[in-house]
C-alpha cells in the first residue's frame, strides 16, 4: 500500500490508535479520531496538556493503525513526522478537522469557545510511510 491509498482509507475510515514515544523510548497509545487535511497530513484533535501531545513535542515521529467501525476488516498503518499547532492559529483548522469526521457543528461558537476553554491543539502528521504491504 503506498501512501496516497493510505490517505484515501483515512479519508472515509476516522477511528484508530496513535502510537507516540514516551521519554524512556516505550510506546503510548491513544484512541483517536482522524481525518485528512487539504495538505495531505493526517490530522488529531488533541489538548496542550495531554501525554501525546508532549511526547510529540519531543519526539515527533508517529505512528497510527486506522481501522474501520466495525473494527475487524480494512485497516491501514502510516507513519510519519507530526507537529503541534496551538491556538489561535489552530482554530480553523480545528473546524475544517471536525467537518471533515462530523458535518456542520450546530453552533460554532459554542464549538469555538469549547476549543478555547479545552486549549485544544492540533496534531499534524505528515505520512512517510503507509501499509501494511504484506498479509498472512
Amino acid at each position: 500500500m503506498d501512501i496516497p491509498e493510505a490517505l484515501a482509507f483515512v479519508r472515509v475510515n476516522h477511528q484508530a490508535v496513535l502510537a507516540t514515544t514516551r521519554r524512556d523510548g516505550t510506546p503510548q497509545l491513544s484512541p483517536v479520531s482522524v481525518a485528512v487535511d487539504d495538505a495531505g497530513r493526517v490530522v488529531v484533535s488533541s489538548r496542550e496538556t495531554a501525554v501525546k501531545t508532549r511526547n510529540l513535542r519531543r519526539d515527533p515521529r508517529a505512528f497510527l493503525c486506522v481501522f474501520t467501525d466495525r473494527f475487524f476488516g480494512s485497516w491501514v498503518q502510516l507513519g510519519g513526522t507530526a507537529d503541534v499547532l496551538s491556538l489561535p492559529d489552530a482554530m480553523e483548522p480545528l473546524v475544517s478537522y471536525y467537518r471533515s469526521i462530523s458535518g456542520e457543528h450546530p453552533d460554532w461558537a459554542e464549538y469555538r469557545a469549547a476549543m478555547t476553554e479545552q486549549r485544544r491543539v492540533l496534531l499534524r502528521i505528515t505520512p512517510t510511510s503507509a501499509g501494511p504491504n504484506v498479509s498472512g
